[in-house]
Parts: structure tokens; sequence; C-alpha cells
């Protein structure tokens, strides 16, 4: 990433003054290419009031998964910070400012190609169809509904009898398909509603998505690793077919299915508006789970020397709730308060499975597409800071910093960095 100061830039402000933390206010003034994107209406976000966040999913036990969703809540208090109105998070069009799918002046903005992005969710969401609608108008997006084709939501069995509903898990697939839509707005959107968050039901819906065409697989949940985790490694195995994971929100340590090597792991980062040449900057968020498998061996285009089974994250997106993204949902919501602000690395894996249907990496030419930012790490936006714990094996032997703390080139909360533009998907 380019990260010196370029002096002499007039009408650049730093979007936060203080280090995201999960009480630090901040607001996204952006800097006047920024400004053109802010949202259909120029209207930009406001700034965050004092605020903590909360995980919308509960802890799971092993065998079952848990949702990577944090939701912002209101200082002090664990309810929700609510809005009727939108006022709070990133927009489509901040996304594509920030990481160059569109461009920056707002004269070119970005383009789908009609490829079909799954989401893999467990139970059922009654209000993702309506709610996708409110998204979409709010930042002047096509329609996307299952009239014009454009959205289909199906059980794990293909079948369109929903499972039951959760709320938590149901905040999850609002937050999954309205950033299937900030990325790619042209893009189909397959929602697969699991029976249940067991990774044997998750794995069925995963599978069921790859019969039913989709080009790309999202996955925001995950589980801390266990003795026997390689048994539900089979559905997430489709070679040509991009299958994004959540690295977790815990901060350092390795979930699944993150952890299989056939999968691009997705870390998280800090987003913030800067004066240097890219108008953005980003740091790895603490959050962000990362390191060295337990169990899973190392894929062939991973070189780093301080693990020596599969290495957690590939690459990395937004998720720190102290700079999230805008959401939509009423299926959680009371008293007509449905504008909410959401992070965790459940933001950044549907935004990377929808680079690669930016990118139409569908045609069979990379059999594990991972592979691709590996083989191009120059391509991406590089993040040299910050970090997600303590891994190091003591104070002579820091060989495996970069497990948990991001520096030049690869790092474990962030892999090789983030999106710039389509390069590296």
């Amino acid at each position: 990433m380019n990260r010196r100061f370029i002096a002499g830039l007039a009408g650049l402000v730093l979007l936060f003054a203080l280090a995201g933390s999960a009480t630090a206010a901040h607001g996204p003034t952006l800097t006047a290419g920024a400004a053109k994107l802010a949202n259909g209406s120029g209207k930009l976000p406001a700034p965050l009031p004092a605020h903590g966040q909360r995980s919308v999913c509960a802890a799971a036990v092993p065998g079952l998964a848990h949702c990577d969703a944090h939701i912002v809540t209101a200082d002090g208090a664990p309810a929700p910070l609510a809005t009727p109105s939108y006022q709070y998070g990133y927009t489509p069009q901040n996304l594509a400012n920030a990481y160059k799918w569109a461009d920056p002046t707002g004269s070119a903005p970005w383009n789908g190609n009609g490829q079909t992005i799954a989401i893999v969710d467990a139970y059922d969401n009654p209000n993702v169809e309506s709610d996708l609608a409110v998204y979409r108008s709010q930042f002047s997006l096509p329609a996307c509904s299952t009239a014009n084709l454009c959205f289909r939501k199906v059980n794990q069995r293909g079948d369109t009898a929903p499972p039951a509903g959760n709320t938590g898990w149901g905040q999850e697939i609002a937050l999954d398909v309205e950033m299937v839509s900030a990325v790619c707005p042209n893009c189909k959107i397959l929602l697969v509603e699991a029976d249940s968050n067991s990774f044997a039901d998750l794995g069925v819906a995963v599978n069921e998505a790859v019969t039913l065409g989709a080009t790309a697989i999202s996955n925001s949940y995950g589980g801390g690793e266990f003795f026997g985790e390689t048994s539900y490694a089979g559905p997430y195995n489709h070679p040509n077919l991009a299958i994004t994971a959540s690295s977790g929100d815990g901060g350092y340590g390795v979930e699944i299915p993150a952890a299989y090597n056939t999968v691009v792991a997705v870390g998280g980062t800090s987003l913030r508006t800067a004066a240097n040449a890219r108008s953005w900057a980003e740091t790895a968020w603490s959050g962000a789970g990362s390191g060295c498998s337990s169990q899973i061996s190392k894929p062939s285009w991973q070189t780093d020397l301080g693990c020596s089974r599969r290495t957690v994250a590939d690459v990395s997106a937004v998720a720190d709730p102290s700079t999230g993204v805008a959401v939509y949902d009423t299926y959680g919501s009371s008293g007509g308060a449905n504008w909410y602000v959401f992070g965790g690395t459940s933001v950044a894996a549907p935004i990377i499975a929808s680079v690669y249907g930016l990118a139409a990496r569908n045609a069979g030419t990379t059999d594990y597409p991972a592979r691709l930012a590996y083989a191009s790490p120059g391509s991406l936006f590089d993040v040299t800071s910050g970090s997600n714990g303590s891994c190091s094996r003591g104070k002579r032997n820091t060989s495996n910093r970069y497990l948990c703390t991001a520096g030049p080139g690869y790092d474990g909360p962030t892999g090789l960095g983030t999106p710039n533009g389509l390069g590296g998907f």
C-alpha cells in the first residue's frame, strides 16, 4: 500500500482522530473524491456517537458454528444503535471508492456481470427480500428480487420451504446479502439457508449452492478447531470455485471453515479516510481471527515460515464495527428503527466473494482462487500495522509475530492485504 503522505492535497481530512476501539466515536468525513460516491442522494455518513459492539450470535460448542457478525450498540447499553432512516455506516459507494472498483471521481460506477454469489447461513430471515429492496433503493442500486430473477432463497435441499427463523442468524443474513449488493450490484444473489448451525447442515447447504450454479460462495461463520474437523471439509473443496470464509471475530486464533486449505480465508481491517494517494488507510482489526491451524496442511501457494500448516488469513477487507457498514434489517428490530451498523469478518467474507464475482473468476482457469492473490501480492493494498493479540513464543523468538501482527507483505490478520480494484482476484 502507498502510505506516503502527499503534501499539498487540499480538502483531504482524516476520518478518525481515534484508533477504532469499541467505544471510540468516529465519523466518515470523506475526501472530495469520496464525497461524490457517498450514496445515491449525496448524503455523507454521520459520525458515530460513543458506542460499543456485540456479537449477534451466541458462542457455539464444537461441531456447531456461530455467525461472525458484530453489531454496533448504544454507548453503555446492550441495545443496538438503530435509526429509522440511514445515518451511519459505510455505503456501497464508500466501499467502491476505498477499494477502487469504481472511478474515484464518481463518473464511472462499478459494474457487475450477472454472476451468482451464494450466501450460506443457518436458519431463516423471513424479511430478507423486502429489506434488501429498501437497502438497494436507499443507495440507488438496481432492484434485485425473486420477480426479476436476481434473488433466490432456498433451504439446504434447494426447496423453497424455509427452516426455522433465528434473529441473530437473520441479521447475519441481512448483512451478507446487502454486502453482495454493495460490491456487485449486478450479480445475482442465491441465499441457501441451512436447517441448523451444525457444520453437517451448513456443509449440505454449501454443496447445494454449488449444485444451483453459484460462481462464488460466502460463509460468514465458524467455530474453533476441534478433533474431527477434517470430516466436515469436503463441501468446502470445489476447485475452480471461489469459496470465502470469515476468519473469526475473537482476535488471534483459528476457526473452521477458514482453516480449510481449499477456501479463501478472509481477515479484517479498520478502514478510515486519510491524506494519502489512496485517500484511505487500513490497519489490522483487533478482532480479526488469524493463526496457524492445528490440523490442516499448508497449501502449496503459502510460503510463510512461522507456520508449518495452514495459515489464516489469505486476504482481508473492512471488519471493525467502529468503521462498519450500514445495514437495513427489520427482522431483528423494533419500533421502526431498522438501520444499523455492522462489523466483523462477516462483512469481509461476502465483500471478497463479490469481488471474485466482479472479476469473473469462474472460468475454470484456477484450481483454488486463493492462489491468485499469492501470485500477485503487489496488486493488493498491503496493510502494515495493527495487531489482534499475542502470538510470540517467548521474548527471544519473534519469528511468528506476523501471525498476529500486521506488517509489510504477508501477515495473519490481514493476509496479503485488501482489494485494490480487481487485481489478485
